[in-house]
């Protein structure tokens, strides 16, 4: 039986499952967004979170834990460091989001879209106050076509039957 055991085995030994969750973060990192099965998105994601929360503290020892579980990857460390800690400064977890998206085609394996939470797409509080304008302008232009005179609504009928002669 397999109670408590909390590693997800993705087929793989150690060693591999190490070295792709590592490839898939610095993608992650680099790309913001990355396309792959659902079970690595869930095993990613533990991953790349508990990491950013060490690029969230920045001493030299976070900086060295990062770069020893990236395999060395230092475009993907300056990265995580430089721009998604302090974007991700206010937050207190939950860094990522997974989409699930279709099964593949080819051994329908359920693929997922792992991504980084954007904190700076917010709405503003003025589109609102927009809708309310946009309502009615619509609603003034539907009424107008419908105030058409009966005289112009048969003419429009008889047309189409005299281009059928």
């Amino acid at each position: 039986m397999r109670h408590l055991k909390r590693t997800a085995k993705l087929g793989r030994t150690g060693e591999h499952r190490n070295a792709m969750l590592a490839n898939l973060v610095c993608s992650l990192i680099k790309e913001r967004r990355v396309t792959t099965t659902l079970a690595k998105a869930k095993a990613a994601r533990s991953v790349a979170e508990k990491l950013l929360t060490l690029a969230k503290r920045g001493s030299l020892h976070d900086r060295r834990l990062v770069s020893a579980r990236l395999r060395q990857d230092e475009d993907a460390v300056r990265m995580l460091f430089q721009e998604l800690a302090p974007a991700h400064k206010e937050r207190r977890g939950g860094y990522t989001r997974i989409l699930k998206l279709a099964q593949r085609q080819g051994d329908a394996a359920q693929v997922a879209i792992l991504e980084w939470v954007d904190t700076a797409l917010t709405t503003t509080p003025e589109a609102p106050k927009e809708k309310p304008a946009t309502e009615t302008a619509p609603a003034a232009a539907t009424e107008a076509p419908a105030a058409k005179p009966p005289e112009a609504a048969a003419e429009d009928k008889t047309t189409p039957a005299s281009d059928q002669k």
